[in-house]
């Protein structure tokens, strides 16, 4: 196993996990402080995440031989973030979080199950995260309006350096966020020696409270987002490399690895989609059988700095939250483009997916749940009666 270490797999891996933590963390807290979380509860979820999704890569690559990314749900974080406040706080979220995670290790498990969820019309759960992400990409907008001073610097870093190169762009708005934070933005007394407080891993333990509303509302959704718009790509990423993992294995290990840590806070680890390309690709090593190792090294870097997901909320906390927000958003604008096209391309299934979009985006609940799971309906319902006409007329 050592012979294929690389000092390319060992700069892949690093760079993996910096890209992945520092491009999505802020939507992870978002939509953890959406459902009801306290700082102290978004901590000890961020810790749990980083964690878990790093021993669970570290498990797969080493027992398949290939370089198995893993990635915490950072569309399941825009849905939280766009969801709000369940019946029962928080701890109904948690309870919606250990249903999540059990349905993706069913999924893995059951095959029946796992072809449902693949036969969910692709334009339909497109167009759900497109309206689930919208309202965050809306943020950068909003913090310019906010404070042109500090929100313009974060949207001016994203777009420069994004045109040179994409994948630096939202690291560098997230450098943009730290600078205005150290130099234009007051920070009260005494603030400093939280953060130095901070430097304790923060755990905190939320009991599970199950109920309908935080099913229907978070439980379904989340399931259905990871596993469209992570657990599936995922595959589809390491399939295009030259690979060919047992799928159903795979969603049932990161499912197991999400209902250790939702207890935490954590909210689903599932396979990564973006970042896999990094460590799946022959930029990671030029031989496919040794790229495996910068999956490993990215794993390790994910337990190094689970501990500090305490200081990174508290440091966070310091700015108007409006600025972490917009750097959330410019972290979801590919993703929303991507969905948002995928969503309309097909002609048959465009007004479907509209009213999908339009339901979901709209962030109004019905009986205590939210407009994700209304929105599928509604858009299932109206592709459904379109198909029906179609073979009536035939």
């Amino acid at each position: 196993m050592l012979k294929d270490f690389s000092v390319q797999a060992l700069f892949m891996g690093v760079l993996t996990a910096f890209v992945g933590f520092a491009s999505s963390f802020a939507v992870v807290l978002q939509g953890l402080h959406g459902v009801g979380a306290t700082d102290a509860q978004a901590a000890s979820g961020l810790m749990a995440l980083s964690i878990s999704l790093g021993l669970c890569a570290i498990v797969l690559s080493t027992v398949t031989r290939m370089p198995i990314s893993t990635a915490w749900s950072t569309p399941g974080g825009a849905l939280l973030a766009s969801t709000g406040v369940v019946e029962g706080g928080f701890n109904a979220a948690v309870g919606a979080f250990v249903i999540c995670a059990l349905l993706i290790v069913i999924a893995g498990l059951f095959k029946p199950l796992g072809r449902a969820v693949a036969a969910i019309p692709a334009p339909l759960a497109n167009a759900m995260l497109a309206g689930v992400l919208i309202g965050l990409c809306f943020a950068p907008v909003k913090a310019i309006a906010f404070d042109p001073l500090l929100g313009l610097p974060i949207v001016l870093a994203w777009i420069v350096v994004g045109a040179f190169k994409r994948l630096w762009a939202v690291p560098a708005a997230l450098g943009a966020f730290v600078l205005i934070l150290a130099f234009g933005v007051d920070i009260p007394e005494g603030a400093l020696g939280s953060i130095g407080q901070a430097l304790l891993p923060t755990v905190e333990i939320v009991t599970p409270v199950f109920n309908l509303p935080a099913f229907i509302s978070i439980a379904l959704p989340l399931f259905i987002v990871t596993m469209a718009s992570q657990n599936i790509p995922g595959i589809a990423v390491l399939k295009v490399n030259g690979y060919a993992p047992k799928p159903g294995s795979l969603f049932s290990v990161t499912g197991l690895f999400s209902v250790v840590s939702a207890p935490l806070g954590g909210h689903a680890v599932n396979l990564a989609a973006i970042t896999a390309a990094m460590c799946a690709g022959p930029d990671a090593h030029p031989d496919p059988a040794r790229r495996y190792w910068a999956v490993l090294i990215c794993g390790v870097c994910y337990l190094i700095v689970g501990p500090l997901a305490g200081v990174v909320t508290a440091f966070v906390a310091l700015a108007p939250p409006i600025l972490i927000q917009a750097v959330a958003g410019l972290a979801l604008v590919g993703a929303f483009s991507g969905s948002a096209m995928a969503a309309f391309q097909a002609p048959e299934s465009r007004e479907a997916a509209a009213i999908t979009f339009l339901v979901t985006a709209s962030g109004v609940s019905f009986g205590g749940i939210s407009g994700a799971f209304w929105g599928l309906v509604a858009g299932g319902l109206m592709l459904a009666l379109s198909r029906f006409v179609q073979v009536a007329r035939k």
